[in-house]
């Protein structure tokens, strides 16, 4: 299968941009210490490698990413309002000065690039820009950015970039969700948008915006 990187240039996180205009290692959402935070990362690299970048394609890359979205799933981690057997000891463990340290930390690394498969375009290109009205399917750049990412103030999370492995898990653990009771928020959101997408979108896109920077 011909593979393409879909975009060059590489993107500096809006977290970094703001901090590196204040003149300052806190981040504005969470106000945690990105130097606090590196200090407290040994135990993170394990699962989501160094610098937030991880190797293992079922582990989230967390370089780059939105520091109130990932206050945001720690916290709800630690409350055992999100389920993972290897996350919700780590973040039990956690304070709320570490949870702001550590998502300030991960959200000014340098996310590493993906690849996407060019095979994956006609079908995800339309879905990830403009949805399907149709369908009552929003764009997915409506809420993740044209780049895939993401707008930290509202804790939309960067997507550009992503494991496509973790991506497709994750919609399809929507689209599951999507037949019982939803929650409210976003993941309501999600599991609605991902409860009207048949395997080969989800493939596809998880592959595109893989490939998105």
């Amino acid at each position: 299968m011909k593979r393409v990187l879909l975009a060059a240039v590489l993107c500096v996180s809006a977290p970094m941009l703001a901090m590196a205009a204040e003149g300052t290692n806190q981040d504005p959402f969470t106000q945690g210490s990105v130097e606090a935070g590196s200090a407290k990362s040994a135990a993170c690299t394990a699962c989501h490698g160094p610098g937030g970048n991880s190797a293992n394609p079922e582990w989230p890359k967390l370089a780059g990413q939105s520091a109130r979205y990932i206050s945001e799933q720690l916290h709800r981690f630690k409350a055992g309002e999100r389920q993972n057997p290897l996350m919700q000891p780590q973040a039990a463990a956690l304070s709320d000065e570490d949870i702001a340290n550590l998502a300030a930390y991960f959200a000014a690394q340098p996310p590493a690039p993906g690849v996407g498969s060019a095979d994956a375009i006609p079908v995800a290109q339309k879905l990830f820009r403009s949805g399907d009205a149709a369908r009552g399917l929003p764009a997915c750049a409506a809420c993740h950015g044209p780049t895939g990412a993401g707008v930290s103030p509202a804790a939309f999370p960067r997507i550009g970039g992503q494991h496509s492995v973790y991506v497709a898990n994750h919609l399809k653990a929507y689209r599951e969700a999507s037949k019982g009771e939803l929650k409210d928020g976003n993941y309501k959101i999600m599991a609605t948008v991902a409860g009207k997408l048949s395997d080969e979108e989800i493939a596809a896109l998880a592959s595109y915006v893989n490939g998105l920077q």
